[in-house]
């Protein structure tokens, strides 16, 4: 019989990459997570663990045995919905986190709705990152995440995760009020590729974005000023320090002097709702997504 939480030690290590990360996020030490790993490899007869220059590697046996260990994760999701078959009504707890321009335009909405419904669920919210979403989705310390696809998320195919499209977010063109591409309803690019910019910090996903769309504009961008926060960003387009692409769903400080010019090729990002498998029928999570994907269209116009 194999005990299903060491299976998870091993799921966690798995995604974390290391023995100290799994046993940190599981609050275990690390050699309470390492026995458990040893352990586990003695009841199946098969090596687990094997070494990679100074760290660790799953082996294949390993591999193969993660494809079943994340079917049984899904299928104890679907468990439980089953014998709550008869509670329809949402209640207890329902936590959710996602990045910043959603909490503001989605998750706080879809809280408040969400109280005035159904008066015995209560809903948390956090402001996260990525991949801190997947890893508290992973822990189970979150329920439903809102999140930017990026080419550093999980794959789709990826069993752990049930993702979907939530909706298309446009970078619009940010510029200072006075500037004389504010008088146009709609621009391209190249209009601005002499200009001096501002741009998302060198490896974030969002600098993706913004290099790929003045690429496909035909330039690459002379990023003079960099920055974390998109409020930041629209801070210095307002003291005439460069433009910028900033997506709608992005929260700005009220009343800068600049202007929003939507884009011509509608560049954009995609933002995902994600829960882990199985999970999304749940009641509590059902409902979120409900109010999500009915909040989704009314945040980008």
């Amino acid at each position: 019989m194999i005990d299903l939480r060491r299976l998870h030690v091993l799921r966690a290590v798995a995604h974390y990459g290391t023995v100290t990360a799994a046993a940190q996020a599981l609050h275990f030490t690390p050699s309470a997570a390492s026995q458990q790993i040893r352990q586990l490899a003695r009841d199946l007869g098969v090596d687990l663990l094997e070494p990679q220059g100074r760290g660790i590697r799953l082996t294949p046996a390993a591999e193969s045995l993660l494809a079943h260990a994340d079917a049984i994760q899904a299928r104890w999701e679907q468990a439980e919905l089953e014998l709550r078959a008869d509670q329809d009504e949402p209640a207890g707890p329902l936590r959710v986190g996602g990045l910043a321009g959603a909490v503001s335009a989605l998750l706080a909405p879809m809280a408040v709705r969400l109280r005035e419904r159904h008066s015995r669920l209560t809903v948390s919210i956090q402001e996260l990152g990525l991949p801190e979403s997947f890893d508290l989705l992973f822990e189970g310390a979150i329920d439903v995440a809102v999140v930017e696809a990026t080419p550093h998320n999980p794959p789709l195919s990826d069993a752990r995760y049930d993702q979907r499209p939530l909706l298309d977010d446009p970078f619009d063109l940010v510029v200072p009020a006075d500037h004389p591409l504010a008088r146009r309803d709609r621009v391209d690019l190249a209009d601005a590729a002499h200009e001096d910019w501002i741009a998302p910090v060198v490896d974030s996903a969002c600098r993706t974005h913004v290099m790929s769309a003045c690429g496909a504009a035909g330039f690459t961008p002379s990023v003079v000023h960099q920055a974390v926060e998109w409020n930041v960003t629209a801070h210095l387009v307002a003291h005439r320090l460069g433009v910028a692409l900033i997506p709608r769903l992005a929260h700005l400080t009220p009343d800068l002097p600049i202007t929003r010019i939507r884009c011509a090729g509608n560049p954009h990002r995609k933002i995902l709702t994600c829960t882990r498998t199985g999970a999304h029928e749940r009641p509590a999570i059902a409902a979120a997504l409900r109010e999500l994907r009915d909040l989704a269209p009314a945040t980008v116009t």
